[in-house]
């Protein structure tokens, strides 16, 4: 056995890329994520580290300290120089990954995403909730958080991030047809990868907005910041935050009322479950319908577009926050 350093050449991490090297026969795996040091990808390394030693995979995950569609490139650069078996991703920009995707692939490895549901370039890729109904979701809870009225305005990771984009049409498409009475402030606001430019952002549109009643945060950095503006502004019951985050990161602000609430769904599992497919795309099992993955369940492959949606929602609520951040999440 030996130990190596694995870093990105040119790439500044946020994770520590240290892992053990066994056999040469042993398959490899890195899973380029969004950005590293989050409580959210956190839980998701461990998922990808207990899969990994449980299928006997050398797993691993690649964290970029910042949210930057180059830094993926970059990052899956080098694994195909490290000529790994599998490479998951989680992109920032589907446009930007897909040439390096298709080398990858030109290279012999097989590749899994997650959250990429318009990639091209991958064998499959996975969802544990539907684009449409995860945006549905919020903006229905967000709206009886409302009263059915006011003004609202929508956090997205970037506006090159596909699948928070893809929950912010689906979301203000519910908004507008159902309830008339809400109206959206601005566009979008690509924050929501960052607790303190959520912060910020939401500081100002509550100075600009009078009206402003709620924030649709969909990124796990976004709920928090917007939950730290409304905290420091003495408003919370009266701008409602909703969004997907890390219940043992937002506990405090979900327990005194500051955030509503969310959905979501556990990276750890998202984690596992990407250790799980790499494992079976590389001892050539069939992913067809009805075949029973752990983690996603028995499920309907879509053979065109390369996508399994599946549904695993959890809600996040005053009343499951604690049980849900007591697992680590």
């Amino acid at each position: 056995m030996k130990k190596w350093l694995s870093t990105l050449a040119g790439v500044a991490l946020a994770t520590t890329l240290v892992h053990t090297a066994t056999a040469q026969d042993k398959p490899s795996m890195g899973v380029v994520v969004k950005i590293g040091g989050i409580p959210w990808f956190n839980a998701m390394e461990t998922g990808i580290q207990e899969k990994g030693e449980e299928l006997g995979l050398d797993a691993f995950m690649v964290g970029p300290v910042s949210a930057d569609p180059a830094l993926q490139v970059r990052a899956i650069e080098d694994l195909i120089a490290r000529n790994v078996d599998i490479i998951g991703v989680v992109p920032n920009d589907e446009t930007a990954l897909e040439p390096v995707l298709e080398k990858a692939r030109a290279a012999g490895i097989k590749v899994v995403s997650h959250e990429g549901p318009g990639l091209q370039n991958v064998d499959w890729n996975f969802e544990l909730a539907s684009a449409t109904g995860f945006g549905e979701a919020h903006a229905e809870l967000l709206a009886q958080k409302m009263g059915g009225k006011g003004e609202y305005a929508v956090f997205v990771g970037s506006l090159t991030v596909p699948l928070h984009n893809a929950w912010a049409d689906a979301a203000n498409e519910y908004m507008a047809a159902n309830y008339p009475d809400i109206k959206k402030v601005g566009e979008r606001y690509g924050v929501a990868e960052n607790v303190d430019d959520s912060r910020k952002t939401a500081l100002d549109l509550i100075a600009a907005n009078p009206d402003l009643g709620g924030f649709l945060a969909f990124g796990s950095q976004g709920p928090i910041g917007a939950g730290r503006a409304i905290e420091e502004r003495r408003l919370g019951g009266k701008v409602h935050v909703l969004g997907p985050f890390s219940p043992g990161q937002g506990q405090k602000l979900v327990k005194t009322g500051i955030i509503s609430g969310g959905y979501m769904w556990n990276p750890a599992e998202a984690g596992r479950v990407f250790v799980t497919m790499g494992k079976m795309l590389l001892d050539g099992d069939e992913i067809a319908d009805g075949t029973d993955i752990p983690g996603l369940g028995v499920v309907s492959p879509d053979a065109a577009t390369r996508n399994i949606i599946t549904d695993n929602l959890l809600e996040i609520n005053d009343s499951t926050v604690d049980g849900l951040a007591d697992l680590g999440l």
